[in-house]
C-alpha cells in the first residue's frame, strides 16, 4: 500500500512535536514517497535557511539508496569518489548525511522516506523515528 498524504502529514506532527518537547532547534521535516516525490513538507517558525531543501536532500538520499542517511555518511566516507558522482548527477538533490530513514510498511516494503533538518543529524533522526512510529510505521 503506498504512502497516503494523512500519513505524511501525522509523521511530520510527530515529528515536530517530538522536537518540540525535546527543545530542539526549529525543524523542517520532509516526508517523500517511495519514487522520491514530495508528499508533505512543514518548515517551523525560525527554522533558518535552506532547511527544507536539506531535509528533502538527506530524505532523498534515503529512498534513492534505499538505506538511512546515516549508513549512507558513512559509506560517503568510505567511497568519496563514487558518492560526489551520485550528487553531481543528482543535480544537488542527494545529501548523504544523517537525519532522514526509510518509511517502510508492515510488511517492511519500502513506501518513503522523512528527512529533517534544524538540529544535529542525530536529532535530525530521532523526531523522523518518532514521527514514523507514532503512525504505526516502521523506520528503516
Amino acid at each position: 500500500m503506498p504512502l497516503t498524504l494523512d500519513q505524511a502529514n501525522r509523521i511530520i506532527g510527530a515529528a515536530l512535536t517530538r522536537s518540540n518537547e525535546a527543545g530542539f532547534k526549529p525543524m523542517a521535516v520532509v516526508v517523500l514517497d517511495d519514487a522520491g516525490h514530495i508528499k508533505a513538507v512543514q518548515r517551523q517558525d525560525g527554522a533558518t535557511m535552506l532547511r527544507v531543501e536539506i531535509a528533502t536532500g538527506k530524505a532523498w538520499a534515503a529512498v534513492g539508496m534505499g538505506a538511512a542517511s546515516r549508513v549512507l555518511t558513512q559509506r560517503a566516507k568510505d567511497l568519496p569518489a563514487f558518492f560526489n558522482a551520485i550528487a553531481a548527477s543528482a543535480q544537488g538533490k542527494f545529501i548523504p548525511q544523517t537525519g532522514a530513514v526509510l518509511i517502510k510498511d508492515a510488511s517492511g516494503q519500502v513506501i518513503g522516506a522523512a528527512g529533517a533538518s534544524g538540529g544535529s543529524g542525530d536529532e535530525d533522526e530521532l523526531i523522523c523515528i518518532a514521527g514514523i512510529e507514532a503512525v504505526g510505521l516502521q523506520a528503516g
